[in-house]
């Protein structure tokens, strides 16, 4: 049995702890969420190190990947100075390798590789993989990130646009201080904003939290793409009136992890002492038949 744990920043009102199964062994996976104690998230990595498998880091990212460039966040790398045994990974793996797959390996449930007219994505410099993948489907894609991250109301229209953007920012956010960097939400509030962009746009998609805050009362027929939800996530989007929704990890016990969870959990498997490259993990992907959980709220759904 291995031991998989995602130390997280986030609310502990999210925190869950499953049994799952990769091929004959089981993974034991928790998510540990801190409300926001730095401090205490740090002393947690040091009491846990050599004891767990793998570690998650949840809140905030270790690293932004850019087209084969990584920058470090090094306030977050500070949790984890002092860590010399067990590997930490942030999700970074799989959002390049499964969040980029998402729509090839949500396919047969989908019945066909969908298309779209437009696609607002709130937050997408840590989903460049998802970013991506919407891209090669989508007629247009919005990118929310200067408007939700840094307050500019200055959308950001096309993967092209959007990198040139981050080329600049990227250097800069790496070194932002862990106030500007962790997003600290359990995701119960609500502040509809951008509605422009969600009216207009078929699909949706990013992180669930980003969304729970600034969705609309109506997401008609609208395609969501997320993680890390709940049952009572799920109940909501289809309350607004989601079209279908995909959750971009695997469901377990109703439940879809976050990518630096199920990453962790990977790690775990592999029982390699480190980091997965992402040919590895694709690897994995494959072995392991790990795809996408698709909800289908609306089987007229106009994009099928």
């Amino acid at each position: 049995m291995k031991y998989a744990v995602s130390i997280s920043l986030g609310s502990s009102k999210r925190d869950k702890r499953v049994e799952i199964k990769f091929k004959d062994e089981t993974i034991v996976i928790e998510r540990i969420g801190l409300d926001g104690d730095v401090a205490k998230a740090k002393k947690m990595y040091e009491a846990l190190d050599g004891q767990v498998d793998a570690f998650g880091m949840g809140g905030v990212d270790m690293y932004l990947r850019l087209e084969g460039k990584e920058y470090p966040l090094r306030a977050a790398l500070k949790l984890i100075e002092n860590v010399k045994k067990t590997p930490v990974v942030d999700g970074r793996g799989l959002k390049h390798t499964l969040e980029r797959r998402v729509f090839e390996l949500a396919a047969p449930a989908l019945g066909d590789l969908p298309k779209f007219q437009q696609a607002f994505i709130p937050v997408a410099v840590d989903r460049i993989g998802l970013a991506t993948a919407a891209s090669e489907v989508t007629e247009k894609v919005v990118f929310g990130d200067l408007m939700v991250a840094l307050g500019f109301p200055l959308p950001v229209y096309g993967l092209k646009n959007f990198k040139r953007v981050a080329r600049f920012m990227l250097p800069i956010v790496s070194h932002f201080p862990m106030s500007m960097l962790y997003y600290g939400s359990d995701g119960a509030e609500q502040e509809p904003q951008y509605q422009k962009y969600w009216q207009e746009s078929d699909l949706i998609a990013g992180d669930f939290l980003f969304m729970r805050k600034y969705m609309p009362e109506s997401i008609a027929g609208k395609t969501i793409i997320t993680n890390t939800t709940t049952e009572k996530n799920l109940l909501l989007l289809k309350e607004r009136g989601a079209g279908r929704v995909i959750t971009s990890t695997p469901s377990y016990n109703g439940r879809s992890f976050g990518t630096n969870m199920m990453e962790a959990a990977l790690t775990a498997y592999a029982n390699k002492g480190r980091q997965l490259t992402d040919a590895e993990l694709n690897t994995l992907i494959d072995e392991l038949d790990l795809r996408p959980q698709v909800h289908i709220f609306n089987k007229t759904h106009p994009t099928s």
